[in-house]
């Protein structure tokens, strides 16, 4: 009897330890996107400030640079304490999308500039809410921090569209 209670404790534990991985390789899987996200966001913001002739673009890239270079320091404090290789790297997607806009000037910079940026903090901010769902883990009390300012680059981002 000992040994059938010992070994149903095992498989018990043994499922609850499975679970518990799955659930951090998800969030492995979004500490390094986020990582990603903030790098593009910061070579976006930067490449606003160089290739747009509006002051207002060039403000939002600026804070664009500010807040996601904040974010990505504490996005890699997460991702060290949770055992997560830091990544240095756009992704294949976001180099195209940087490539792309870098060729860009002026108006129509601007437009696919604001454009992008709408999207993409759409996108965000729904990965960033899935994330935030979780209890207790770091990653998700990362995402919970950061929804504000994904939420504040959207509102400006749909601001500046109404004016290109």
């Amino acid at each position: 009897m000992n040994i059938l209670t010992l070994l149903a404790f095992a498989v018990a534990l043994l499922g609850s330890v499975t679970a518990a991985s799955g659930a951090d390789k998800v969030s492995e899987v979004f500490i390094r996107d986020a990582i990603q996200g903030n790098l593009a966001e910061i070579q976006m913001g930067q490449l606003a400030e160089e290739k747009t002739e509006s002051a207002e673009v060039k403000s939002y890239g600026q804070m664009l640079v500010t807040d996601h270079s904040v974010s990505n320091e504490q996005a890699e404090k997460v991702a060290k304490q949770i055992g997560v290789t830091v990544p240095t790297e756009l992704s294949v997607s976001q180099k195209s999308t940087y490539d792309r806009m870098s060729k860009l000037s002026g108006t129509a910079f601007d437009r696919a500039f604001v454009a992008a940026m709408i999207a993409g903090h759409k996108a965000n901010i729904a990965r960033f809410q899935n994330e935030a769902r979780k209890k207790n883990e770091p990653a998700a009390d990362f995402a919970n921090q950061m929804l504000p300012t994904l939420k504040k680059h959207l509102d400006a981002a749909q601001k500046l569209e109404t004016g290109i």
